[in-house]
């Protein structure tokens, strides 16, 4: 299965002749050996396999230029060396994909500020083999030359989604003019277009900011989520699978409650598998729509929230819909 799916990666990080070096680090003998596998069906170069403990033992080799790391507790020890590695890739450069279980998902995720790393939960060996397709394509870059109609399919379907999101958004609060021409972002959410008011008086001519709609009222928004989830009852969840605009929905009524939404929370309110969400999570980053908050208290956690683009837009959405909000499911 795993020499299948990698037959691709394989042809053409052999013919490139620039074999991609892995690093795994695992408490488990049995998953290092089957990463090791995987990777030796990838045409990979394994450099380093060892236990996490290894990675606060000081060892001076380098890291290879894709880590997989298989982290599913969440003990001192652990956290220490994996926020340890986290710095070493991101100074490095190398792709993470870390794995861990979802009572240390909070934990873990607290971990992993800097390397932008692939995070899965209680992942099957194909996921696993997905996300070391994804960490070699962003590495490899043009050595892997082409994919198949079906993985280009899947690895894109994320991103494509996002950017519509972005878009319809962005379209929202959206200048008239273009806000590329004048040097801006193309996800530029929230309120890019701020109303104006002009204002003579006998002193000068001043320029006052309208007032932004304030956030919806959280208990509507939270009835909009449990009419979202009844659907569930009678049809399979998955016919209405759409995690991103129920992260949204969640993360608002959130913000309006002024309360504080854990990684875990929000993977659950998305409706789908945890790795799923975190692949969310991840592409809405990137597109500005969701920002990580360190937790002030204990530096091991981490919390989601909407950036103050995407809270504002969102309560254009809420405003220019109306009474009607709590009709739409």
């Amino acid at each position: 299965m795993a020499q299948s799916n990698f037959a691709y990666l394989a042809s053409s990080n052999d013919a490139a002749g620039l074999p991609i070096a892995l690093s795994v680090f695992a408490d488990r003998a049995h998953l290092r050996g089957q990463i090791g596998d995987d990777a030796h069906a990838a045409g990979l170069r394994l450099v380093q396999s060892g236990e996490i403990a290894e990675l606060l033992s000081g060892d001076a080799r380098p890291l290879g230029d894709v880590v997989m790391v298989d982290c599913p507790g969440n003990d001192a020890a652990s956290l220490a060396a994996l926020a340890r590695l986290d710095v070493r890739a991101a100074q490095a450069g190398a792709m993470m994909v870390v794995s861990t279980s979802l009572a240390a998902l909070d934990d873990v995720f607290g971990c992993l500020d800097q390397s932008g790393a692939q995070i899965l939960v209680d992942p099957s060996r194909g996921e696993r083999v997905l996300a070391l397709g994804r960490a070699l394509i962003d590495c490899a870059g043009t050595r892997v030359r082409e994919l198949s109609d079906e993985d280009r399919l899947a690895l894109l379907r994320l991103t494509e989604q996002v950017g519509q999101i972005a878009q319809r958004l962005d379209r929202m609060g959206a200048p008239a003019a273009n806000p590329l021409e004048a040097g801006g972002s193309a996800f530029s959410f929230g309120s890019p277009s701020v109303t104006y008011l002009g204002v003579e008086n006998d002193h000068s001519d001043r320029l006052i900011r309208a007032a932004r709609p304030a956030l919806p009222d959280p208990r509507l928004v939270r009835r909009i989520i449990r009419q979202r989830q009844l659907r569930a009852r009678f049809f399979d969840g998955d016919l209405f699978a759409d995690p991103a605009w129920d992260m949204l929905l969640d993360l608002t009524a959130a913000r309006a409650e002024h309360s504080r939404v854990s990684v875990t929370s929000l993977c659950i309110a998305s409706g789908v598998p945890p790795t799923t969400a975190l692949r969310w999570i991840g592409q809405m980053t990137d597109a500005g729509l969701l920002e990580r908050i360190e937790d002030e208290t204990d530096r091991r956690r981490a919390f989601v929230t909407l950036t103050d683009k995407a809270a504002d837009t969102m309560a254009r959405y809420f405003a220019d819909i109306g009474p009607q909000a709590a009709r739409l499911v």
